[in-house]
């Protein structure tokens, strides 16, 4: 209790709390995007995987977790970023590459906002859509993904979202503490890494739907 006062009285634990959350989302895109690589074993299993995920009897308290974890890590970075231009309300002239600032952490707010679209539109069509309630997932996904439109989406999307995360998880690291000059470059490479592994995995669904499965007659 005394740890969620903290996070939403002081800036350094808002921005905790939000590295917290953060890193518990990039847990969950590893997770997601590994159950939807069984896309590439074919209906019986994709089906047979998401069948069990809809039956689960935990899956309505993971979905409520997992959206109050979206939400408080949405509302602490609004935060965090007004406070931040509140502080500096003169932007400055030129904008240096010291201090870690790079094209990904200057746009932060915005991947992050359009993840955000990104996550609802792909929720709507895929979880709460009229044709989501179909017993076949896997026909709908290759269905939408031979839309070149939704392919080239996705993929901008999804690469958007690998921008984020890339500079997101060593902004974490470094937020909590864990920050040495020997494992720096590890961590800053890792990072990067990770959001180019979340982009080119995501990306390589509907690529391969669209390439190399039939379009649904």
């Amino acid at each position: 209790m005394s740890w969620l006062l903290k996070a939403g009285t002081s800036s350094i634990g808002k921005k905790q709390a939000m590295a917290l959350t953060g890193l518990g989302l990039c847990a969950f895109l590893v997770v997601h995007m590994s159950g939807n690589f069984l896309l590439f074993a074919g209906p019986e299993k994709f089906n047979g995987y998401a069948n069990y995920l809809e039956h689960h009897p935990l899956l309505i308290p993971a979905e409520i977790g997992l959206a109050l974890l979206f939400l408080v890590h949405i509302v602490l970075a609004a935060r965090v970023t007004l406070e931040n231009r509140r502080a500096r309300p003169v932007r400055y002239a030129v904008q240096h590459s010291e201090g870690g600032r790079s094209f990904a952490s200057s746009t932060m707010w915005i991947s992050g906002a359009v993840t955000l679209v990104f996550l609802i539109l792909h929720l709507k069509h895929f979880k709460f859509g009229g044709e989501a309630k179909t017993a076949n997932l896997h026909l709908l996904v290759v269905t939408t993904f031979h839309s070149v439109p939704y392919v080239v989406g996705y993929v901008a999307a999804v690469s958007i979202l690998g921008l984020h995360v890339g500079h997101g998880v060593q902004s974490a690291f470094r937020t909590l503490g864990i920050d040495h000059p020997r494992f720096n470059p590890l961590i800053r490479w890792g990072s990067r890494l990770f959001g180019v592994y979340i982009a080119v995995g995501y990306a390589s669904l509907p690529i391969w739907a669209y390439l190399a499965t039939r379009s649904p007659a």
